[in-house]
């Protein structure tokens, strides 16, 4: 087992956690909540928010451990370990994970098997402890999506643990100034039964603005502002008739009288003795008026976002509770603005701000006055509508939104025009819960992001469908990774003039258990649209290297394999050393490897795809342009990027025999080609027709039915006499 590490900032962290007053038998009630929506959230039997102490672990919530036994000690907490790290710790198998497979909590009666925790952060940064999930079954599906909402959640966490830190700081200020007489200096008064002031000390003068020798005989209530007067009296009077100010409740918010007519809010604390036979009280005072301003200042911080002065996530999620609570109908709206992230880009982020700050003022003057505008983070906003009830009004509003965004804004000189997307759902037709009914409008504000700029769709129960179908679909692609289930068919490239084979492309297949041979449209979308696809696409790389480096051992000496990428092998990791490395451990020359893009990939990750790009040539490796002709961007891109071969889409090729258009179009792309210096490859080639015109047209190479069919490796190497194959597939 191992033990958790402790932090360099060790004593700060447990000064932190001192400040919020929890213990093992003085939990956080208004955290019950947030464990019990986490367990509901990820269908998990148990979730918990653990602080964590000098040695042991404790409880502030919890659900689904009543009455269980749990090793409390530091040393075995997966949370102890969830501190040390930034963002969401995930253990999908602790008996899989060398830090905890023998762990007590692993094997012993608590059959931990699944975890998964964030980190709860003071102010200053400090971990206080975390929010988990746990199960006794392993996990290997807990998604991205899953993880933000987790993070999510923690953060609701948080900020009720700050309002427990403020509230008792709050109460601090109201005890007897003996519990805080260390830090703050010392306002003393003495006054008889009668309410005459008997003595008091240069600090008390001082606060009020007297000579100390003006206190004696001086009427008590005359420190405080008229209308307090009364309430003061009555407690004086009510505490000398029962020679005890026990049971006694202060007034709050008393005000203090200075000589020269100024008021300040007034801290009094209460005291009563009897002497010589005489009742003598002794109070405490304190000018709270800065210390009041300090703590609404940190309220307002804590619900207001300060780009936008609109209410943050945590005050809007806190008013949704309330609303829905009580119980209200209401509408949700979650709004995204499209294209924000270019004007960030090009104009800097001083406009971005800019344009922020003007959305929520427009936002704000669209609403009325019970609604309630926030700025949920980045470039999306929410709006809770009290008492809409019809989904009818709340698309009305929602379409209002959007033409008021879409309004020009002119910031610093520039006019920028920007465009809103908005998910809307209504309480109690799709939700009773706050954090659901903004999940299901989360949902409607994803299908209108798809749809197109400037839209909105209303939430149905068909979008949660296909979201539980997705995170269903994430499960399975995990599984077809770990259990080996990819495999790699091979169609031929063959040299048109001649009909040799110079080489084959790569193409993935699903062998699902279930469902048979699935070819790439029934799964390439997700997978990579998902957290798998670097590691999908670095097995493909590899495999396909594997195979070509056997086969060109075996007869075809010139073999080239193409390898098609996916958009994240650019993000993560290094994909040139990946490349190199895989020509290496194969024996391949870089010649004999051909990377595939398309324009998307180059789209979306501009500079970083271009300079991986131009690493990957400079090592002697070709790249190939994908379903060259389907883009607006192409042209420009054959003049910036480092291409060596452009592969003609198969839609003009199949239609060249009945559409001049068609042929057009290939006749002026390999024009281009050969303007540039480029190499071309014609893909979906399915009869000799087809065939005979692009060679005289000029095309290299062709690829389709005609030529072959994707197949296995073995069956390929048959077709083609270059042996059998090394291997008919691999765990990705």
């Amino acid at each position: 087992m191992k033990c958790p590490p402790i932090l360099a900032t060790e004593k700060e962290r447990l000064k932190a956690l001192f400040e919020y007053g929890l213990s093992s038998d003085r939990p956080l009630p208004s955290l019950d909540p947030v464990v019990q929506i986490a367990a509901r959230m990820f269908s998990m039997p148990v979730a918990a928010v653990n602080m964590i102490g000098s040695d042991h672990v404790f409880f502030a919530a919890s659900t689904g451990l009543e009455g269980a036994k749990v090793d409390m000690s530091r040393d075995v907490s997966f949370c102890a370990h969830a501190i040390t790290q930034d963002g969401v710790m995930v253990v999908p198998d602790a008996t899989q994970d060398e830090r905890f497979h023998d762990n007590p909590l692993v094997t012993g009666t608590a059959n931990l098997r699944f975890y998964a925790g964030v980190p709860l952060l003071s102010p200053d940064g400090h971990a206080l402890g975390a929010l988990c999930v746990i199960d006794g079954q392993p996990h290997h599906d807990f998604s991205q999506e899953d993880r933000a909402r987790l993070r999510e959640l923690a953060r609701m966490a948080a900020d009720r643990l700050e309002l427990r830190r403020v509230e008792l700081s709050t109460e601090q200020a109201r005890r007897p100034f003996e519990e805080f007489a260390r830090h703050s200096p010392t306002a003393v008064v003495w006054f008889d039964g009668q309410g005459r002031i008997v003595a008091w000390n240069d600090a008390a003068a001082a606060l009020h603005g007297y000579e100390i020798s003006e206190g004696a005989g001086m009427p008590v209530t005359k420190l405080l502002r008229e209308q307090d007067r009364p309430i003061a009296a009555e407690l004086i009077a009510h505490a000398a008739t029962a020679r005890t100010v026990d049971g006694l409740v202060m007034p709050e918010r008393l005000h203090g009288l200075r000589k020269d007519g100024t008021e300040f809010l007034l801290g009094l604390s209460l005291f009563c003795w009897y002497e010589r036979g005489c009742l003598t009280f002794n109070a405490h005072l304190q000018d709270l008026t800065a210390r009041r301003r300090e703590e609404e200042e940190l309220h307002r911080l804590a619900n207001t976002d300060l780009l936008t002065g609109l209410a943050n996530r945590v005050s809007f999620y806190r008013r949704m509770e309330e609303t829905l609570t009580r119980p209200l109908p209401a509408a949700v709206l979650m709004i995204d603005l499209d294209g924000f992230k270019d004007v960030n880009d090009t104009l800097g982020h001083a406009v971005g701000d800019g344009i922020l700050r003007e959305v929520a003022r427009r936002l704000a003057k669209t609403t009325g006055p019970d609604d309630m505008v926030a700025r949920i983070g980045g470039d999306e906003f929410a709006i809770l509508l009290p008492g809409i009830s019809t989904p009818e009004r709340a698309s009305e509003l929602a379409r209002l939104v959007i033409s008021r965004v879409a309004d020009p804004i002119v910031i610093d000189g520039h006019e920028v025009r920007v465009a809103a997307s908005c998910g809307v759902a209504v309480a109690p037709m799709h939700a009773q819960e706050a954090v659901e009914l903004i999940g299901n409008a989360d949902l409607a504000l994803f299908k209108a992001k798809s749809i197109g700029r400037g839209q909105s769709f209303l939430f149905v129960t068909a979008l949660r469908m296909e979201a539980m179908a997705r995170r269903l679909h994430n499960i399975e692609l995990h599984r077809a990774v770990n259990d080996g289930e990819f495999v790699l068919f091979y169609q031929p490239q063959i040299r048109l003039s001649d009909g040799t084979l110079t080489g084959a492309e790569a193409l993935i297949r699903w062998r699902h258990p279930q469902r048979g041979l699935l070819s790439p449209a029934a799964f390439l979308p997700a997978l990579e649209g998902g957290p798998l696809a670097a590691v999908v696409g670095s097995w493909v790389l590899d495999e396909a290297c594997a195979q070509a480096a056997f086969w060109r051992r075996n007869g075809a000496v010139d073999f080239r394999m193409g390898v098609n990428l996916f958009g994240a092998q650019f993000r993560v990791g290094d994909l040139v050393a990946e490349v190199a490395s895989a020509l290496e451990q194969h024996g391949l020359p870089p010649q004999a490897l051909e990377l595939e893009v398309t324009e998307n990939i180059v789209l979306d990750n501009d500079d970083l795809v271009l300079e991986s790009l131009q690493r990957l040539r400079a090592l002697g490796v070709s790249i190939a342009f994908d379903d060259f002709g389907t883009g607006y961007a192409s042209l420009s891109l054959l003049k910036q990027y480092p291409l060596s071969r452009i592969k003609i889409d198969r839609s003009f090729v199949q239609g060249m025999n009945e559409s001049e258009r068609d042929a057009s179009v290939v006749r002026a792309i390999l024009d281009m080609a050969r303007s540039f210096e480029l190499e071309t490859i014609a893909e979906g080639v399915e009869n000799a027709s087809q065939h005979d015109h692009l060679r005289r047209f000029g095309c290299e190479e062709g690829q389709g039915y005609l030529f072959g069919r994707p197949v296995f490796a073995q069956e390929f190497a048959e077709v083609f006499g270059i042996g059998s194959p090394m291997r008919m597939g691999a765990r990705a």
